[in-house]
This record gives structure tokens, C-alpha cells and sequence, in this order.
């Protein structure tokens, strides 16, 4: 099995930063796209930023300029450095990965999601 396993978050006050990781780890053939989502309360689930194997990356215009996304191929991991945070930030985010897995000698391709971790900006 191929698991997505986030870290980072926490409590920050506005204008500060924070970083994510994501890990993938498991029988992981190839990963051609990863990225990061969020929710606030109340809210649908939305894109933030994500990056393909060949190298593009998409940012939701809110955190155009502020987030920056990046990749550590060798290390299966996904990153999401957020700064100039701002209370509308506040939110859960998921790590979601589009990954080839090698399954009983079969490849794959699978939609995963993380677990979640809170990002709070709040005074």
C-alpha cells in the first residue's frame, strides 16, 4: 500500500509562515502529480497548489505570490512553504498525490489523500 503522511501546521499569527511536507511511502512505482488542498469550516474542499512530474505547477490565484510549492523527487516528498498567512487561510490541509503503484507486480494509477493537518492564522 502507498500512504501519503503529512506534517507541519500549527498555530501562526498573520503575516507569519508555515511549511507542510507530504511523504509518500509504500510500493510507489511513479508519482505524476502531487499537490495540496484545503477546507475552512463551512467550505468545499479546494485546490492550493500542485505540481506535475514534468515539472508544471498550478497555484489558486488566493495564494498566488505567498505559497510556493516544490518537490523532493528522491525523497517521494511534496512541500508546501505558505507565507504572508492571513486568517482566510485558516484551514485543513490535504496532501493528494496521483500515483502509480506497483500492486502484486500490477501498475496502478491511484488518487490518495492524506490524513490532514490544521493550519490556524489567528492573532
Amino acid at each position: 500500500q502507498v500512504q501519503l503522511v503529512e506534517s507541519g501546521g500549527g498555530l501562526v499569527q498573520p503575516g507569519g509562515s508555515l511549511r507542510l511536507s507530504c511523504a509518500a511511502s509504500g510500493s510507489i512505482f511513479s508519482i505524476n502529480a502531487m499537490g495540496w488542498y484545503r477546507q475552512a469550516p463551512g467550505k468545499q474542499r479546494e485546490l492550493v497548489a500542485s505540481i506535475r512530474s514534468v515539472g508544471t505547477i498550478n497555484y489558486a490565484d488566493s495564494v498566488k505570490g505567498r505559497f510556493t510549492i516544490s518537490r523532493d523527487n528522491a525523497k517521494n516528498t511534496v512541500y508546501l512553504q505558505m507565507n504572508s498567512l492571513k486568517p482566510e487561510d485558516t484551514a485543513v490541509y490535504y496532501c493528494h498525490g496521483d500515483i502509480y503503484t506497483l500492486d502484486g507486480g500490477v501498475v496502478k494509477l491511484r488518487t490518495l489523500w492524506g490524513q490532514g493537518t490544521q493550519a490556524t492564522v489567528s492573532s
